[in-house]
């Protein structure tokens, strides 16, 4: 049985905080290294032109978050939103898609540092050094919020010093000038460089998308933020801003300093390259290690979000004895869900044990039915009054959601294209949607109304 009352996650998070642990969710590093390899790869120089697109897709989707987190800045996050606006069902169908998102991530970035701590320290164990970084952060995780946020600070000046020496020695000797990179954008096709198509560049828009992923995670960390209704959508706009300066330089430098630029765009470590080339092999070792940093920063930060997420899940009495008691329990001295965060710690631990391309196979196509969720739920509120009372409105209303709605249609159509991940991955997003409003018809809506939990606002608590 729940107590009457769940004990509250304690507020103890300034704004600098709550943008340490996002900045720290987003994780620019990671996504530089291993993300954005695959838009060079798809479409050379015309990577500027699909981080441009994606920038615009990604302002108009942080100016959604912003307001519905204003309105509701509740540890659920997007699943409160839609619940709040679009009804229970909604809201719960939205909830299943992130109890995959949020679960698999940790295990597939704990499975991805052995390689690149590969030029450093060749011949480590994939599975045993991720069992190892899952350990680590679940640890890390049971600490009170504000300490994880000093660490994530101090990781995450780490990761942009890594940023910045890519940045600054692509920029300190430009092989060629940024008009002709913008203005004939060039693709790699077999062994020379062609004019980048439309198509091409459209498909590293999607990939540009995910690599900036992570500025909602704010939301999860409300309920721990003073003045929350206030100042996170401040936190949310100012997470994607650095995020898209911390990515966007890089590759401008990059593209703008690479001495071979055939090379560099066809690359599988093409800043790993652009370092041992322009600084030698023992910093780009140093660079290496500061990414691996990163993912673990990014792990850590995920296993806090995803324990919040959780510890919201069992407030709404989601699950059932005794799951929901455990997972709503509040660490005395840390004030930390801590056998949420266990429970999540040994999922990802385990997960690790399974293929990485099986884990996200089963990640599916979350984001986008999670970024089509909110845009919904902010329509549908400012048409009902239920956002009325949000702290921040998005400017230029309804131009935010129609441009991710039609951005996200185009990335539903290019992944279906794929039928080797793309296609499985809606798929597996198609049936994680059946599978939760199947649960939610056969076992919540059998005891009645399932509502989610709004906490008082500070000042009343």
């Amino acid at each position: 049985m729940l107590p009457a009352t769940p004990q509250p996650l304690p507020r103890c998070l300034g704004f600098f905080g709550i943008l340490f642990l996002t900045l720290s969710v987003a994780t620019p590093a990671s996504s530089l290294f291993v993300i954005v390899p695959g838009m060079l790869q798809v479409a050379g120089t015309g990577a500027l032109w699909a981080l441009l697109l994606a920038g615009i897709v990604c302002v108009a989707t942080a100016f959604i978050y912003a307001e519905l987190s204003s309105a509701w800045p509740v540890a659920g996050g997007e699943y409160v939103m839609v619940a709040q606006t679009l009804g229970p069902l909604a809201g719960f169908v939205m909830l299943g898609i992130n109890v995959f998102n949020n679960l698999l991530f940790p295990p597939v970035a704990a499975l991805g540092v052995s390689a690149i701590l590969a030029t450093v320290l060749p011949g480590l164990p994939q599975v045993p050094v991720a069992v190892a970084v899952m350990l680590l952060s679940t640890v890390i995780g049971l600490l009170n919020i504000r300490i994880n946020a000093l660490i994530t600070g101090i990781f995450l000046g780490l990761e942009v010093l890594a940023l910045a020496i890519v940045a600054l020695l692509g920029l300190a000797d430009a092989a060629r000038p940024l008009p002709e990179l913008l203005l004939h954008p060039m693709m790699p096709v077999e062994a020379a460089l062609a004019p980048a198509s439309a198509a091409s560049i459209g498909l590293a828009t999607t990939i540009a998308i995910f690599a900036l992923n992570g500025y909602g995670a704010a939301v999860y960390f409300g309920e721990e933020m003073h003045e929350a209704p206030r100042l996170i959508a401040r936190a949310i706009l100012a997470a994607l801003g650095l995020t898209l300066l911390f990515e966007g330089l890089p590759i401008l430098a990059g593209l703008i300093g690479a001495p071979d630029l055939q090379g560099f765009l066809t690359a599988d470590d093409p800043f790993g390259l652009l370092v041992r080339d322009r600084g030698g092999g023992a910093l780009a070792g140093w660079v290496s290690i500061g990414v691996a940093v990163a993912i673990v920063n990014a792990i850590i930060a995920c296993i806090l979000a995803c324990a919040r997420f959780f510890y919201g899940t069992a407030r709404d009495c989601a699950w059932g004895r005794p799951l929901d008691a455990w997972l709503v329990a509040v660490h005395p001295r840390f004030g930390s869900p801590w056998i949420g965060t266990l429970l999540i710690g040994a999922v990802g631990t385990v997960a690790c044990f399974l293929p990485p391309q099986f884990l996200l196979v089963l990640s599916g196509a979350g984001l986008v039915a999670i970024y089509a969720g909110i845009c919904l739920a902010v329509m549908v509120g400012r048409r009902t009054g239920a956002t009325a009372h949000a702290h921040y409105h998005m400017p230029l209303y309804p131009l935010a959601p129609l441009v991710t709605l039609a951005a996200l249609g185009y990335v539903v159509w290019t992944s279906w294209l794929d039928p080797e991940e793309g296609r499985p991955g809606l798929i597996v997003t198609a049936a994680q949607i059946a599978l939760s409003a199947l649960y939610y018809a056969l076992v919540l809506r059998r005891r009645g109304l399932w509502q989610v939990h709004i906490p008082a606002p500070a000042s009343a608590l």
